[in-house]
This record gives C-alpha cells, sequence and structure tokens, in this order.
C-alpha cells in the first residue's frame, strides 16, 4: 500500500505543470471568482490539461512571463482537466487556451499571441497600457464597469464597415492596383478562430483608417483569389506594402491576433516603410524652424567648401543622411551650415573656436542643447544619438535662452570651393631708377 501511495504522489507531481514556487497563480472553482472576477487587476489565465503535450512546451514560457509580469499584470492557471466545469463556462475546447481577463471581466479576449514569453509579455503589457488609458480617459478600468471587453479602452468605437470587403473581381484593383498598405484576412464564414477574430479585426480596421486599410475576404467563395495565395487554413493573414505591387508582393502576417496586436503590427511596419526626414541646409530662417519643430534638432556645423573640396563635404553629409535612416522612428531632424556662415548661432551653441566638424543636438522646448564629444562619423554620431535616446549624457543651456535669428545664405550647389580671385597690378611701367631712397647716402646691404 505504501507503493502504490508513493506511485501516486510520484504521479501527481509528474502531471502538475506548476508549483507553488513558480509566480503562476493556481487556479479553481473555489478562487476564480475572488481572485479573478472581482479583481481590478490585469489577468492572463490558462486554460491547461496535465496531459497535453502543447501545454508542457508552453509551461516554461509561461512561468517565464508570470515572473516578469509580477506585480505589473496577474499570471494564472487552470487545470481544465479536472475543473472542466470552469473551462466550459469560458468556452474551453482545446489546450493550451490563454484568456485576457480586462476590464470587463464578463467578456474575456483570446489570446492568439506567439506562445513565447517575449510575445506573451508584449500582449499583456499592451492590454495593461489599454487599461490605463480608459481609467485616465474615465472609461471602463474596474471589474464591475461595464461595456465590451473586446481590447480595453482607449480606442475608437469599432466599425465593421471599416473592414473593406474583398472578391475575386476586386481584389487586384483595390489592393494589387493602390500603393496603399493593406493587411487582408482570408477567411472562412463556419471558422470557429475566423469569428473570434472578427470583432479585433473591425476595431484594428477602424483605428487605422488612413494609414493602413484592411480588407476580408471569403475564401470558400472567391477561391481563384484563395488558391492564388495558397490559403490552406483560416484564417489566413496577408500583408501587401505601400508602393507598387504585383500578386507576389503578398507577405505572412506574423503578429498577435488581438485589436491591440495587429494595430501596433501594422504600425511598425508603416515606420520601417517611412522615409527619413532629409538633411536640410539652413539658408533661412524657415529651414531651421522647420528642424526646431521637432522634439530634437540636430544641427552639423561643417567646414568650409576649401578645407574639405566637394567631396569631404559629402562624405560628412552621408553620415547624417544615415543617421536620418537608422533613427527614421525617433521624431529628429537634421539640418546643417558651414563654418562661420551662422556666427551667431554657433555662439550661442558654444561651437565657434574649437573646430569643425560639430554638431549640437537642440531641445527647442527647454532651450537647452547637448554637444557630439566624439568623432563626426557614423561610429561617433550614432554613439552621441544613442545617449540622448537614453536619457543620457550631459546638456548645457542656449546662450540667452533664445535662440539667434538666422543669417540668409546661399544653398552650396554642391561644387568644390574656389578660391578667390585677386586683381593683377601691373608693374610694367615702374621705373625702379626712379624710386628715391628714404634716407640719401645710406649704404646697401
Amino acid at each position: 500500500m505504501k507503493s502504490v501511495f508513493l506511485l501516486f504522489l510520484v504521479v501527481g507531481n509528474t502531471l502538475a505543470l506548476y508549483s507553488p514556487s513558480d509566480d503562476v497563480i493556481d487556479l479553481n472553482p473555489s478562487n476564480f471568482d475572488s481572485k479573478v472576477m472581482q479583481s481590478d487587476e490585469l489577468w492572463l489565465v490558462e486554460f491547461y490539461a496535465p496531459w497535453c503535450g502543447h501545454c508542457k512546451s508552453l509551461a516554461p514560457e509561461w512561468k517565464k512571463a508570470a515572473s516578469a509580469l509580477k506585480g505589473i499584470v496577474k499570471v494564472g492557471a487552470v487545470d481544465a482537466d479536472q475543473h472542466q466545469s470552469l473551462g466550459g463556462k469560458y468556452g474551453v475546447r482545446g489546450f493550451p487556451t490563454i484568456k485576457v481577463f480586462g476590464a470587463n471581466k464578463n467578456a474575456p479576449t483570446d489570446y492568439a499571441g506567439q506562445r513565447s514569453a517575449s510575445s506573451i509579455v508584449d500582449t499583456a503589457i499592451n492590454h495593461a497600457k489599454q487599461l490605463a488609458q480608459a481609467r485616465l480617459s474615465g472609461g471602463g478600468g474596474s471589474s464591475s464597469s461595464g461595456g465590451g471587453g473586446s481590447s480595453g479602452g482607449g480606442r475608437k468605437t469599432a466599425d465593421p464597415q471599416d473592414v473593406i470587403e474583398l472578391t475575386d473581381s476586386n481584389f487586384d484593383s483595390l489592393v494589387v492596383g493602390s500603393t496603399d498598405m493593406w493587411l487582408v484576412e482570408f477567411f472562412a464564414p463556419w471558422c470557429g478562430h475566423c469569428k473570434n477574430l472578427a470583432p479585433h479585426w473591425a476595431e484594428a480596421a477602424t483605428e487605422l483608417k488612413g494609414k493602413v486599410k484592411l480588407g476580408a475576404l471569403d475564401a470558400t467563395v472567391h477561391t481563384v483569389t484563395a488558391g492564388k495565395f495558397n490559403v490552406r487554413g483560416y484564417p489566413t493573414i496577408k500583408f501587401f506594402p505601400g508602393g507598387k505591387k504585383d500578386m507576389s508582393s503578398g507577405e505572412d502576417y506574423d503578429g498577435g491576433r488581438t485589436a491591440g496586436d495587429i494595430v501596433k503590427w501594422a504600425e511598425e511596419k508603416l515606420s520601417e516603410s517611412a522615409e527619413p526626414p532629409e538633411v536640410v541646409q539652413i539658408t533661412s530662417q524657415e529651414s531651421l524652424d522647420a528642424c526646431l519643430e521637432k522634439q530634437l534638432c540636430h544641427i552639423a556645423f561643417l567646414p568650409d567648401i576649401l578645407d574639405t573640396g566637394a567631396s569631404g563635404r559629402n562624405d560628412y553629409l552621408a553620415v547624417l543622411a544615415e543617421m536620418a535612416e537608422k533613427y527614421k522612428k525617433r521624431p529628429f531632424a537634421y539640418v546643417w551650415t558651414a563654418a562661420g556662415e551662422q556666427p551667431k548661432l554657433e555662439d550661442a551653441v558654444a561651437v565657434g573656436g574649437f573646430g569643425y566638424p560639430a554638431m549640437v543636438s537642440i531641445n527647442s522646448r527647454k532651450m537647452k542643447y547637448a554637444t557630439l564629444k566624439g568623432s563626426f562619423s557614423a561610429d561617433g554620431v550614432n554613439e552621441f544619438l544613442r545617449e540622448l535616446v537614453y536619457g543620457r549624457g550631459s546638456t548645457a543651456p542656449v546662450k540667452g535662452a533664445e535662440l539667434p535669428k538666422v543669417a540668409p545664405t546661399e544653398a552650396w550647389d554642391g561644387q568644390d570651393g574656389v578660391l578667390p580671385v585677386e586683381d593683377d597690378i601691373d608693374l610694367s611701367d615702374v621705373e625702379l631708377d626712379d624710386i628715391v631712397p628714404d634716407e640719401a647716402g645710406k649704404d646697401e646691404l
């Protein structure tokens, strides 16, 4: 009998995916209501079965996510094989099933992201941000609040009409023939996952309206288009980048399936495809003012064209262009001027006197600036900007707490500099013998 008891003990411990030492909170019918439903906190809850292979694979990632989110978002787990009534209450039909319990605990949403700790954490933080924004704006922020629970507050009300209906007859003209960025869902009306995705897809379409177009195509009806993209399961989501496209332009969507995940993924694609800011020469007040409207205005003071030639100057401008591309997602702008062309500006940021090239970054709202201390190279400027992004580095106040007016200058023509031509002096008519010495009789050297 003792050996049988030990056997059951071993089997019980083997089947348990989570232990009291983990940061994953064990949930069951006796504590679910008090811990989750009556809580004002955001919860991520996994419904699992101990024998489920996918659940066993998820367990270490779920534990990592729980530890990372400790004190921020609650992470729990329900043995839905043992507590079938609790799983059935939330429509659990397979394992693992993950639910997000946000502001409206009576309407949890399905987690549809990747089953990695990083993806789980990202989704949780996104939902927490939405919940905080809802509370800030007076929206539903507690478990007793009503309203829909599709993906938290703080977003626009979803309008299904913002999802564009696509067919075999209009797909080429609306999607392939446009320069817009598209996300297209290929669905089947009977598909459960498609039904779960529908409210999120509509909400994302409303949120992204005017930036990214979201469409939906019934792949069971419009089989020609679905076949061209080798659709074999539902829902299948394809991404079509902005600009000129053809049928080979479709890429697989690899983000989550909540409205927040879809919007975040699309906005990142928008940022990646955005053109970097232009590097502009300061020739007028308008050119500098446009730069100062950004969070940080980076001003380069380049050597005189006679010192570097066109090639050398272009090398410096190439460094600035590279940084504009690298940091294009940041609210930065880039301008330049030649040494001595804007002396008052140089004086205001203490540039003149220690050599060129030089560079400063100005926050016009605070009237403070930081100075590049390293080399004016790709590595040196990148390190300088990275320090600014992380909020490090020393700053100084702009002299007089305001920037001087720009002295209008001519735009550089892209050519090498030319030395000024001096007037020739004609000495042919000068008779040296007629020159009278200052002191008569002075001995010659």
